[in-house]
This record gives structure tokens, sequence and C-alpha cells, in this order.
């Protein structure tokens, strides 16, 4: 699979994700407290907290947030590409994916500036703003960067390995309500932004390509059955 190819189902997605981000933002800056199902959930998160789902929610959120992401993403970028070229420039692209979308995420959540649940609720630690939640989203941004080197690097192991990476970035938004530190709406708004976010770098990322490496797909010129000018030398 070409990269460029991925640009129309990346401008859908983003198109969709960022208007859906939109309506949510807006109405959670209008509201700032918990909206519909977010109380209810987080009710029967706090009724059902048996101490090895704890365990085991405290480990999977763990693992949302600070280097194992970045390692994700190298590992993604590793994938992708077929020389040592094309796979440092995939290691960048994607560590770029990573840290601008988690700049951004943070001056929304600043922008919003809305509460997290009540502390006595929480099964482990937190800081900052609630909405949108930074484990989800840098979750689902690291899934999303590797299901995409999946799909140009390894297409024979995308049917397995994809469902397994999707379920990893949506478990960590779950853990986050589970745990009792965001609202669902704010893993909800996470996962827009991710999407969204996501879906505008790649739409860029596929755009330029093209321009600088006429194959993306396999590092070098494309090769043609047109025959050579016989009046050609060299």
């Amino acid at each position: 699979m070409r990269f460029r190819s991925l640009a129309g189902p990346a401008g859908a997605a983003a198109l969709g994700a960022w208007g859906a981000f939109g309506v949510l933002a807006a109405v959670v800056a209008h509201d700032h407290g918990p909206l519909y199902l977010d109380q209810g959930l987080l009710s029967w998160s706090v009724r059902h907290r048996p101490p090895v789902a704890v365990a085991v929610a405290r480990g999977l959120t763990d693992t949302g947030t600070g280097v194992v992401p970045y390692v994700l993403v190298v590992l993604a970028g590793l994938v992708a590409g077929r020389t040592a070229r094309q796979r440092l420039v995939a290691v960048l692209l994607g560590a770029l994916c990573l840290g601008a979308g988690q700049a951004l995420r943070y001056g929304v959540m600043e922008l919003v500036a809305r509460a997290r649940p009540p502390q006595y609720d929480w099964q482990t630690e937190a800081s900052g703003w609630s909405f949108p939640s930074g484990h989800t989203t840098t979750a689902a941004l690291t899934a999303g960067v590797l299901i995409t080197a999946l799909c140009l690097g390894a297409p024979r192991a995308r049917a397995v390995l994809c469902p397994l990476v999707a379920c990893w970035g949506a478990g960590v938004g779950l853990t986050r309500v589970f745990l009792g530190v965001h609202w669902f709406t704010d893993v909800l708004g996470g996962w827009l932004f991710a999407v969204g976010w996501l879906g505008v770098f790649v739409l860029a990322v596929a755009r330029w390509l093209p321009v600088s490496h006429p194959d993306d797909t396999a590092g070098g010129p494309v090769e043609t059955d047109a025959p050579r000018d016989p009046r050609r030398r060299g």
C-alpha cells in the first residue's frame, strides 16, 4: 500500500472527527460538569472495582503516557520503512505527530478548563484539567501511528495486529473512567481529537511525500516497461 493512497480516507476521517470534537468541546466548555452518561458510568465503575481489576487497570493506564508511546512510535517507524533512510524519516514523522498532538491537546485542555471527577473516587494519580483526556489522546495517537505503519509495512500481519493495537488504545482510555480520574466524555474527546489530528497529519504527509519521494514504497525510482530510445546513450 502506498502512503499517498491514505490521503483520501485520512481527510474524511479528520473532517468527521474534528466536526464531532468541536461540538463536544463547545458543549463541555459551556457546561463544565458531567454530561449524559458521565455520572452513570463513573458510578458503575466505583461499584465494580475488585482489587485485581484495579491493579490491571493501573498497569494498562500507565502504558498510555511517558516513554512507552514513544518506544512504540519508533517501532512503528521501523516497520513502515524498507530502507534505513525511510525508517529514519518514518520514526521522525511518528515522533513529530505524537509530540505535536500532545502539545495541541494540552492547549485545548487549558482553554476548556474542565474539572475532573471528585478526587475521592480516584484510584490513581492525576493532574491538570480533564478535557480531553491526555492518556486517552496519547494512546489513541500511538495506536493510530502503529496501525498506519502496519498497513504500510506489514500487510500480512495487519489483520491480526491492528485489532490488538486498537484494543490497547481504546483500553487505555476506558481505564481512565474506571479509575475515576476522567469523565467518559473526556475519553470520547480524546479519541476524537486523536483521529482528527492523525488524519490531518497523514493527509499532510501524504501530499508532501510524492514530491520528495516519487516511490514512497520501494525507496527507489519507479521502474517502467517502456522501451529505451536506441538513440540515447549511457
